[in-house]
């Protein structure tokens, strides 16, 4: 499990293409003190598991459903990655449950400063907006942000000038694809009412 609270942002230093799987090697000194293989850390919101560390990187695995499912196979050499460790059991929750398992991807619509922030605009499919609410949570390339507005588009989010520096939403473009992740309460809710609530009926 992780909190959507990005502890650093690192670089694509390596691709490489074995069959179904592709190697990606990521340098990022500052989370490999203490990782060790096996771990999970969120790369871009993906959980992916480490196979490899040394000389201040940390190799990981992606697999085909990764690839078809998240943006990942959109970052090229030098791309910058949000990294996040698998949140401690004593640890605090800062930001919102977030698993890690991406719903889908979606398309920054817009990027707009609006007088101390920026509003981020992200057009994507009726799989995400059924779960999304004004002021509920939604996690964009890992990072937990709050839900300002929702339409038949899409949604849009408020980015404070910390979370543009600490993150690498401030290098998102309009047309960049973006891994989006729902928050799971409000998917199970969703769920449940689903099951528990009669069908509409005929016209």
């Amino acid at each position: 499990m992780f909190t959507g609270i990005i502890e650093a942002v690192g670089r694509v230093s390596a691709l490489e293409h074995r069959g179904d799987l592709v190697g990606v090697e990521v340098e990022a000194p500052s989370l490999t003190d203490g990782a060790k293989i096996g771990d999970s850390i969120a790369v871009n919101g993906c959980c992916l598991t480490i196979t490899g560390i040394g000389g201040g990187r940390i190799s990981f695995d992606a697999v085909q459903e990764t690839l078809r499912r998240t943006s990942l196979g959109d970052q090229g050499l030098g791309a910058r990655v949000n990294l996040e460790r698998a949140m401690r059991a004593d640890g605090r929750l800062d930001g919102h449950i977030v698993q890690g398992h991406v719903d889908g991807t979606g398309r920054v619509r817009a990027v707009e400063r609006r007088g101390d922030d920026v509003r981020f605009a992200v057009d994507c499919g009726s799989q995400i907006t059924r779960y999304l609410v004004e002021k509920g949570s939604v996690a964009i390339d890992g990072v937990s942000l709050t839900v300002v507005d929702v339409d038949e588009r899409g949604f849009d989010v408020a980015l404070i000038p910390h979370t543009l520096a600490e993150t690498n939403l401030g290098d998102r473009v309009p047309g960049d694809r973006v891994n989006l992740e729902a928050d799971v309460l409000g998917k199970y809710v969703v769920r449940y009412l689903e099951r528990v609530r009669p069908p509409a009926p005929r016209p």
